[in-house]
């Protein structure tokens, strides 16, 4: 049974970690009741809930892979079960594995386009049967498409098609009270940015903006947030780049 019909409710995937969790408990705080959706780190899940509800917030944790349509399928109505709406999804799941495409392995080129693309087509089109209206759809591309590095081959094709998706779902949903945009950062401080790199890759990284630094996870979410709130309700079918003049 639902624990709070008359609450908004925002379901966002990938939040256990990264960019993610710093959207779920940014839109926890804004008063939405807030569903933490992983692939295979329940630990880092429970750990965002937790600090949440620590902060006075609603939130649950639910498993799911969103290249899988089951497993988005049940992620909705689980959603829906606990909560009783969903009014803003955010799909921030995704994986980013370097992958050239002369003798770049197949089999990393195929995930990332499940994962990235596939999941995003799934997502979305879950999302449109079961949110409520005035509901917000929020996916999550890249500013690297701009730049074409070597060996973001798949990642940036994934991403491309994630805008493309974005695009043509907004012509989809005519006549209803639903947006659909894509938030596309740059270089944005999490694990995963510092993880392995020098900090002369890092200052290379800090120089590629204007304003000579990386981002923050919370920038981001700010985004979402507005995005998300009562004042972005105008804002459609674009594609936000979060990235201080990165491209």
């Amino acid at each position: 049974m639902a624990q709070a019909s008359t609450t908004k409710c925002a379901l966002i995937t990938g939040a256990s970690g990264g960019i993610g969790s710093v959207i779920a408990k940014r839109l926890a705080r804004d008063g939405f009741a807030v569903v933490v959706n992983y692939a295979g780190k329940p630990a880092k899940a429970d750990e965002v809930v937790a600090a949440i509800k620590e902060a006075k917030g609603q939130a649950t944790a639910v498993q799911a892979n969103v290249a899988e349509p089951a497993d988005v399928e049940h992620l909705f109505k689980q959603t829906i079960g606990t909560f009783g709406r969903v009014d803003v999804v955010v799909n921030c799941a995704g994986i980013m594995p370097m992958v050239p495409i002369s003798g770049g392995d197949i089999k990393l080129f195929d995930n990332t386009i499940n994962i990235n693309l596939r999941g995003s087509f799934i997502v979305m089109g879950q999302a449109v049967k079961m949110i409520s209206p005035g509901g917000r759809i929020i996916m999550f591309s890249s500013s690297v498409l701009a730049k074409s590095f070597p060996g973001y081959g798949a990642y940036i094709a994934s991403k491309a098609g994630v805008e493309g998706l974005v695009h043509v779902l907004t012509n989809e949903l005519r006549g209803r009270d639903i947006t659909v945009n894509a938030i596309a950062p740059g270089p944005t401080g999490t694990e995963l940015l510092y993880e392995g790199k020098s900090e002369q890759t890092l200052e290379t990284l800090r120089k590629l903006s204007p304003l000579e630094r990386i981002g923050t996870p919370e920038e981001v979410a700010a985004v979402v947030s507005f995005i998300a709130g009562p004042e972005g309700g105008w804002v459609h079918g674009q594609v936000l780049r979060v990235n201080g003049g990165f491209a």
